[in-house]
């Protein structure tokens, strides 16, 4: 599953929260830091995805004409251009792969800047960092769910995409994560 944007500071938390909790690391100066730190990583990544999608946009806009004429479908293209553009723009296409390279990314990051101590394989706190990733990823569907039900239920009808409906929605979104020890 792609990562959006605001997911970034949700699974920060998580990352920090999976990192105490491991018994393996111990940090220097808190969970907030922590957190913190991997939200820049993470933003930085999912921010060099949005360029190449960005760029990919406007060569596809660039030659819209003859793409209708050759009858080429726009998300095949989007595609070919993204994949053939990704390595000029420094992203991974390939989850597992992105994941990893992230959370490598990450734990170099937290120990450079001394915010975290640990006595086992380096290996073993980037896989906790990994498998943080990856159980958001498979919650945040569940949760969504989840929450859009409770919407749909009060009495107040809210139209999705609204301001009020985002207003809610981030409430109730935040309260699930906060049950599943998420936030």
């Amino acid at each position: 599953m792609k990562i959006r944007l605001p997911h970034a500071p949700y699974i920060a938390r998580k990352i920090a929260i999976d990192l105490l909790n491991s018994g393996y690391v111990t940090f220097t100066e808190g969970v907030d830091i922590v957190a913190e730190r991997a939200e820049e990583i993470l933003e930085e990544d999912l921010k060099k995805e949005l360029a190449l999608e960005e760029r990919v946009n406007e060569i596809l806009e660039e030659n819209e004409d003859e793409m209708e004429f050759m009858r080429v479908d726009r998300r095949n293209m989007f595609w070919l251009v993204k994949k053939k553009m990704a390595a000029d723009y420094g992203v991974i296409l390939s989850y597992e792969d992105r994941f990893n390279n992230v959370a490598h990314l990450i734990l170099d990051k937290l120990y450079d800047d001394d915010l975290i101590n640990y006595s086992v394989s380096e290996n073993i706190i980037k896989n906790v960092i990994y498998t943080s990733i990856e159980n958001y990823i498979e919650s945040f569907e569940r949760i969504e769910d989840d929450v859009i039900e409770k919407i749909e239920k009060m009495q107040r009808k809210l139209i999705p995409g609204s301001d009020d409906y985002n207003v809610v929605f981030e409430r109730l979104y935040r309260d699930e994560l906060r049950k599943k020890g998420m936030l």
